[in-house]
C-alpha cells in the first residue's frame, strides 16, 4: 500500500489539508472538481440565496448525481466492450472455420488437379499407343 499523502488544497477560497493514499495530483483534481461545482452554482442567483448548509447539500446531491451518471456510463461501456469482445470471438471462430474450409477445398483442388493431370498424361500415353498400333 502506498504512503498516505497530505495535500493542501483551496476549496471555495479556503485552504484545507486533505489526506489520502492517492497522489497529490489526484487530490488536487478532486479539489478542482469541487471548486468547479461551487463556481458553477454560484453563478445561479437562487443558489446564492440559499443558506450555506442547503448549498452544501445541493452540491453533495449534484456530486452524487454526477458520480452515479458516470458509474452508469462506465457500466454501459463495459457492457458494450463485453459485447464487442463476444462479437470478436465469434468472428475469430468463423475465421478459423472458414480457414479450415479453405484448406480442405485447397487439398481437394490439388487432388483433383493431380488426378486431372494424371488422366491427361494417361490419355496422351494411350493416344500415342493407339497411333503406334495403327502404324503397325
Amino acid at each position: 500500500m502506498s504512503a498516505k499523502t497530505d495535500t493542501e488544497v483551496i476549496i471555495d477560497g479556503k485552504v484545507f489539508t486533505i489526506s489520502g493514499y492517492e497522489s497529490e495530483e489526484y487530490l488536487q483534481k478532486v479539489a478542482s472538481y469541487i471548486n468547479n461545482k461551487y463556481a458553477e452554482y454560484k453563478k445561479v442567483d437562487s443558489f446564492r440565496r440559499l443558506p450555506v448548509d442547503y448549498q452544501n447539500i445541493l452540491l453533495q446531491i449534484n456530486s452524487a448525481d454526477d458520480y452515479f451518471k458516470a458509474k452508469n456510463q462506465v457500466s454501459l461501456l463495459e457492457d458494450e466492450l463485453k459485447k464487442s469482445e463476444d462479437d470478436l470471438c465469434a468472428i475469430k471462430h468463423e475465421l478459423i472455420a472458414t480457414q479450415i474450409k479453405l484448406d480442405t477445398l485447397e487439398k481437394n483442388y490439388q487432388a483433383a488437379k493431380k488426378e486431372a493431370d494424371d488422366l491427361y498424361a494417361k490419355s496422351i500415353r494411350l493416344e500415342t499407343e493407339l497411333k503406334e498400333r495403327d502404324k503397325k
